[in-house]
């Protein structure tokens, strides 16, 4: 949340000839429903396990440069899925919690997880192993979107050579 992935994934994927897409946009649509929403009617369990299908059946196209939501990392077959994969490259856009807070600022209510600041600190730290897991981490505080783009690239084409 507030790494820039909505910002900088359009641009990494038209740099490329590739497509963008959002994993919450497909579930919000293929649900009908906010993500917000489905958490409320149906709980985080039955979301992760739509994510984690959505992001099984997305992850095998071709030219695609996809956004996970910040807690697709936590699943374990999820996780292994994406770094074992051939062909998928796993970029995580690393931001202090600061950077996060001061980025999504104004979009509590569409992010009710701002609204609790211990836990979101408890997520953040609980996640950032993870994220660091992936192919390549990227500092992203203070670099422009076509700085990050530049440096996703340039990741891109060391995994290449």
């Amino acid at each position: 949340m507030g790494s820039g992935k909505t910002t900088v994934g359009p641009l990494v994927a038209a740099r490329l000839g590739w497509r963008f897409i959002d994993v919450d946009d497909v579930i919000e649509a293929e649900a009908g429903s906010t993500i917000a929403d489905f958490f409320a009617r149906r709980g985080e369990a039955e979301f992760r396990r739509r994510e984690q299908e959505t992001i099984a059946r997305l992850v095998t196209g071709d030219g695609l440069v996809l956004a996970l939501g910040g807690g697709a990392i936590e699943n374990s077959h999820t996780r292994s899925m994406l770094l074992a994969l051939e062909g998928t490259f796993v970029v995580h856009l690393e931001v202090q919690l600061a950077t996060t807070l001061a980025r999504c600022a104004g979009t509590e209510g569409t992010r009710p997880v701002l609204a609790d600041r211990a836990n979101l600190e408890a997520r953040y730290r609980r996640r950032l192993p993870l994220y660091r897991s992936a192919h390549v981490s990227i500092i992203a505080d203070a670099l422009s979107p076509e700085e990050v783009v530049d440096a996703v690239l340039g990741a891109i084409e060391m995994k290449g050579s």
